[in-house]
């Protein structure tokens, strides 16, 4: 009661925390990240080990057993590791626990994965650790295709020069591009020039080696001029790699065009990429740090049309897979359903209490506690994600019943001749306690959110944030703003209710509820005889309910429509990367043949 005598002797300072509430809830929504989940911040490392050529079996055994060993002995508070092991490639996930401190951890792998870099195969480089999040999935591609530049031409600009322009996106990073046929200076011998020569395959290589060198060249003082010597021991065409001498035989050197075809070709490919039957080049923008995803895409979107006229010609980029596209939409539903049910709450005050003036009370009090919520999970580095604006739609239908049981009863009292300050005081004194009891018990409900551990924890509890907030803050909305208001309001109101097409629908409505009363008393008399028989209605519906339950599948997410379908074909083990391109392209064309052109 102490809440409410304050907010009726001081309500300039009631108005001032309204307009602070106002303030800070529009400047958190303003500021907070928009993502389509929740931030998952489950500590795990990820370490990458590559030597090309050696078995499956042998990175098994030789580097993931070596390397998990290592790690399991000298790292601390490792919760899990696991390991995904394939020709040529080694890779090793760590799960720490919650409260590990990771920049130590870090340091941990990184110095004993250096030290056993000697028990490794000979030749082995040091592994790749990153630090892995599972929330930095991709939030839109772009696919880089073109019909008349060479692939190479493609994946350097996709590589090189587009990085330079996204990547200035605050908070974005682009992965390197797939499906990229990369630029590589291939030497092709031939064997009769080789063999004639007396020069082995092994000698190109040294020699290549030994002059493909960056060296210090130094200065050379002449008169009064101080000159820089430059060595062109690093090649930038074709030209100048077909005039490297290989060796000297008889006194003449041979040079790399006697005994070889040069040509500025590409690596062997391990992966490919196609869109629509196409070849081309996809990169993946993921975000990174506290970003928002719609602001990322928008600033992407501006940029594009400078991309495109700064890339060659002839070069076409489209972007594909927005998932702003899901989030904007969720926002849109999030606001629509807001301003449905203000509006049905506006109606039901209007029809039931017959006051204009109450309903915007208890308007007003509906968007001061969602705001609420909204800097509260800016505190709390959360995102406006869909966990969290499902949050604020389950939360609107709740926070109606504090301001508008307070309102109605501070209305019954002012109707029955009483002052709006004392009426304001006694529907305190009277239903206080029954709403802290309604919101408490709300809150349990949600606090064992805040228990949950690992993914799910990371996902609900935005959505606890939001509900238990939302629900606090219109408690005390109804115990502060809406007394001040219903003071200031209400008494320009009380021969208002009397008058008027709304009080003749007020009658109505007290009419028909009479008669429901009629009608409940006449069942509950009837029912009251027919004990066994609802007992055994109870039961029925009981055993049905845990039958339905029992065949009801389990998923963490429900099933959605994205628009979007995915295939996974396996082809024969072992075929080439060329024929499983082919037997996809023919997969395209027979896609083609049932979906229409214009889909």
């Amino acid at each position: 009661m102490w809440i409410v005598r304050y907010a009726l002797r001081r309500p300039y300072s009631i108005a001032a925390l309204a307009l602070l509430i106002l303030i800070a809830g529009v400047t958190s929504y303003l500021r907070l990240p928009v993502d389509v989940m929740p931030n998952v911040d489950i500590p795990s490392v990820k370490i990458l080990w590559i030597y090309n050529g050696l078995n499956a079996s042998e990175m098994a055994s030789k580097v993931s057993a070596r390397s998990e060993t290592a790690i399991m002995n000298n790292v601390d508070n490792v919760l899990e590791i696991s390991s995904l092991t394939v020709a040529g490639v080694s890779q090793i996930r760590v799960s720490f626990q919650p409260d590990v401190d990771i920049p130590k951890s870090l340091s941990q792998i990184t110095a004993i994965s250096q030290t056993i870099l000697k028990r490794m195969p000979q030749g082995m480089n040091p592994p790749q650790i990153i630090q892995y999040n599972q929330s930095r999935t991709p939030i839109i591609q772009l696919v880089i295709s073109s019909s008349t530049l060479p692939e190479s031409r493609v994946a350097d600009f996709a590589r090189l020069q587009l990085r330079s322009l996204v990547q200035s996106i605050p908070g974005v990073l682009m992965t390197l591009p797939y499906g990229a046929a990369d630029r590589q200076i291939m030497i092709d011998l031939k064997p009769e020039a080789i063999h004639a020569q007396g020069i082995t395959a092994a000698d190109v290589t040294r020699s290549l080696s030994t002059q493909n060198s960056t060296l210090p060249s130094g200065t050379i003082r002449e008169n009064e001029k101080d000159l820089q010597i430059t060595l062109n021991t690093g090649p930038d065409s074709v030209d100048y790699f077909n005039m490297f001498p290989i060796k000297s035989v008889n006194g003449r050197n041979v040079l790399l065009r006697d005994i070889a075809d040069v040509r500025d070709g590409t690596a062997l490919r391990t992966n490919v990429a196609r869109v629509n039957g196409e070849g081309a080049v996809i990169v993946s923008l993921i975000r990174i740090g506290n970003a928002s995803t719609l602001e990322i895409i928008r600033q992407l979107m501006e940029r594009l049309p400078e991309i495109r006229k700064a890339a060659p010609e002839g070069l076409e980029i489209s972007p594909i897979f927005d998932q702003s596209v899901f989030v904007s939409g969720a926002m849109k539903h999030i606001q629509s359903e807001i301003l449905i049910v203000g509006s049905l709450v506006a109606l039901a005050i209007v029809l039931f209490l017959g006051s204009w003036r109450a309903t915007l009370i208890v308007l007003t009090s509906i968007p001061l506690s969602l705001l609420s919520a909204v800097f509260v999970l800016h505190l709390t580095n959360n995102t406006l994600n869909l966990v969290s604006l499902g949050g604020l739609a389950l939360a609107i239908g709740i926070l109606v019943d504090n301001a508008l049981v307070e309102i109605e009863n501070i209305t019954r009292h002012v109707s029955e001749g009483m002052a709006s300050r004392d009426a304001a005081l006694k529907s305190a004194s009277e239903v206080a306690f029954p709403e802290l009891v309604s919101t408490l018990s709300t809150c349990v409900v949600f606090s064992p959110i805040f228990m949950l551990t690992g993914v799910s924890g990371f996902i609900f509890r935005p959505m606890a944030i939001v509900v238990m907030t939302s629900l606090l803050a219109s408690y005390l909305l109804s115990r502060t703003v809406v007394p001040c208001l219903a003071m200031l309001l209400i008494p320009r109101q009380t021969q208002e209710a009397s008058k008027g097409v709304l009080a003749a629908i007020h009658h109505q409505i007290e009419r028909l509820l009479a008669l429901a009363q009629r009608v409940l008393d006449f069942l509950l008399r009837f029912f009251q005889r027919l004990s066994f028989l609802t007992i055994v209605a109870v039961l029925c519906t009981i055993a049905v309910g845990v039958f339905t339950i029992s065949m009801l599948g389990r998923d963490f997410f429900p099933r959605t429509d994205a628009g979007l379908m995915r295939f996974y074909v396996r082809t024969t083990p072992g075929l080439r990367v060329e024929k499983t391109a082919e037997t996809f392209s023919d997969i395209q064309r027979a896609i083609r043949r049932v979906i229409p052109e214009e889909e």
